[in-house]
């Protein structure tokens, strides 16, 4: 825009997605840390979940599925592989909340077994309450 170039509103939503992720991620690793753990940023594998977080006194897996979201946000959009792998590995996933609101970055939601069921074999994403999945969660332990 700087260079008289129009930029559209899918690039500037694109951008302040990728900022309120980033925070959120820098927020949860924080959390971790704090709390004895050793995390390790695997969003870009694909697995099903964005932190794979050794636990300080028992050396167990965690794994944790990051959902940044701005403030005033409704609802939050997990894929079925989330879905999936949160169902499957239910003792161990994490589904990590965490409001953005500019520069402000709340502490992190931690939801323990948030799905009950598989999505549907053809949708490749579900979305949530927000309000309804912070209900279930807790601060970071």
């Amino acid at each position: 825009r700087l260079q008289g170039q129009p930029v559209s509103v899918a690039d500037m939503f694109a951008k302040e997605t990728k900022r309120v992720e980033l925070l959120a991620m820098g927020a949860v690793m924080h959390a971790e840390i704090a709390l004895g753990h050793t995390p390790r940023d695997v969003s870009a594998d694909k697995c099903g979940y964005d932190i794979e977080s050794t636990d300080g006194k028992t050396s167990r897996l965690r794994f944790i599925e990051v959902k940044g979201r701005m403030a005033g946000a409704e609802t939050v959009t997990v894929t079925r592989n989330e879905v999936v792998t949160g169902i499957n590995s239910a003792q161990q996933y994490v589904l990590a909340i965490v409001e953005v609101d500019g520069d402000s970055v709340k502490t992190p939601i931690y939801v323990r077994q948030p799905f009950e069921k598989e999505p549907d074999f053809e949708a490749t994403s579900v979305n949530y309450r927000l309000a309804d999945l912070i209900a279930k969660g807790a601060f970071p332990s």
